[in-house]
């Protein structure tokens, strides 16, 4: 039988990680430039790091996780989200205590067992940072404008949305009164958010059913609960955001998907995703550490699926950088292509991208595939040239050709490549 990639998975071929390399590349270079450090975890944690850190009235933690039990009895279940390892990993190499401030950075595969649909994956990839340490708003502007900073550098256009969801002195009684409004139009929600009203009844306000919108067009927001704290917070965050010139939309509707977080949150969105808009997004979560075993110790993150980004830039019409070779080396005859693949190894040592022709094609067939290379350079060698001691170097950009002896070969394309 033919072999498959499993439902909801996704080879990445040659031709695609051209794409995924460059985003990986401008994460990597805003990362560096904002001096957030990369962590790399496991891909799969005991399961009580994500219930716990998650929630277990989450849609994550109660239907969409890859659970099972190895051999030694113990049960595990793949990432489907990276800041509750990361957390884990900070308490357990006691981060904290090494400085008062851990700026952290991931990219890599998730898993999560929902239904594929268009930039959803059951395995998926995210890029995402967290700065733990710290409660002051600038940490909360701050990992706000590194995600916009990104979307920038890629040509991505973006509305900001923003809200607060409050702290634990201020949830509670919002809550309450979010569950007795939502008791008094249960039968106008849908099935899903009828059972949220008791697990996880600020979800419902983040449905996309038209039947939910409608019923909770009048809900308690919670802005109108905050606490002292969360609302002096909020307005610290905002002022920040207008001073760097972010704009961003007030959504009191906003919450995030996970238990953990607190205060600020905000998402990205795209309107060239259709309905399913979000980019990205993230906020505060001041109590994960200590939920997971550690110290008390606030935090804020984003998180963002690169699938998703992709998929925006392709439909954009964004150019990826291709690498090409610097030099198509052309050998004419047996010994001269021997010579071609020796030389080839030689320049790749001094940092020079060269090719052949690994076939033993034409002449014509090799300046084929230096046009198809977009190489810059053909040097072509064959039986005279070899008794020179001397290639035909031949500029395919200006139609020019000269002799140039091997061993100034390396000097010649470094030069081109300085310039």
């Amino acid at each position: 039988m033919a072999y498959k990639s499993v439902k909801g998975t996704k080879d990445l071929l040659p031709q695609d990680t051209v794409a995924w390399q460059h985003v990986e590349r401008v994460i990597r270079e805003v990362m560096d430039l904002y001096r957030y450090a990369e962590i790399r975890t496991p891909m799969f944690e005991e399961t009580a790091v994500f219930a716990r850190g998650i929630g277990e009235e989450t849609d994550v933690v109660g239907k969409e996780m890859y659970t099972f039990t190895d051999k030694g009895g113990s049960s595990l279940t793949l990432r489907p989200e990276m800041t509750a390892s990361v957390i884990r990993s900070f308490i357990q190499h006691s981060m904290g205590e090494q400085t008062s401030l851990n700026k952290l950075y991931y990219i890599g595969p998730m898993f999560r067992q929902e239904r594929p649909q268009a930039g959803r994956f059951r395995q998926f990839h995210q890029y995402g940072f967290e700065s733990i340490g710290q409660q002051g708003p600038e940490c909360d502007a701050e990992i706000i404008a590194i995600a916009a900073a990104i979307y920038d550098r890629l040509g991505i256009s973006y509305s900001l949305k923003l809200n607060s969801v409050g702290d634990p002195t201020c949830r509670p009684r919002y809550r309450e009164a979010l569950q007795e409004f939502l008791r008094g139009v249960f039968d106008q929600l849908s099935p899903e958010s009828q059972r949220r009203t008791e697990t996880n009844p600020m979800r419902v306000l983040d449905s996309k059913d038209e039947r939910d919108r409608e019923a909770t067009a009048g809900a308690p927001l919670i802005v109108d609960y905050l606490s002292e704290e969360s609302r002096v917070h909020f307005e610290r965050t905002r002022a920040l955001l207008d001073a760097l010139g972010i704009a961003y939309e007030l959504d009191p509707r906003l919450v995030r998907g996970l238990d953990y977080y607190t205060m600020t949150a905000f998402e990205f969105v795209s309107t060239d995703l259709g309905s399913q808009d979000a980019l990205g997004g993230g906020g505060r979560y001041d109590g994960l550490v200590e939920q997971l075993g550690g110290k008390y110790t606030p935090a804020v993150g984003f998180a963002a699926g690169i699938e998703r980004l992709l998929m925006v830039m392709e439909k954009n019409g964004y150019e990826f950088p291709v690498s090409t070779p610097t030099v198509y080396i052309v050998g004419m005859d047996d010994a001269s292509r021997s010579w071609a693949f020796q030389t080839a190894i030689a320049l790749r040592r001094k940092g020079i991208a060269a090719e052949i022709d690994y076939a033993g094609r034409s002449l014509k067939a090799q300046m084929r595939e230096a046009n198809k290379l977009s190489c810059p350079y053909v040097a072509i060698v064959g039986e005279s040239e070899l008794e020179a001691g001397q290639a035909q170097v031949k500029d395919m950009r200006k139609g020019t050709q000269e002799s140039v002896e091997f061993t100034r070969l390396a000097d010649y394309f470094i030069q081109d490549i300085a310039n």
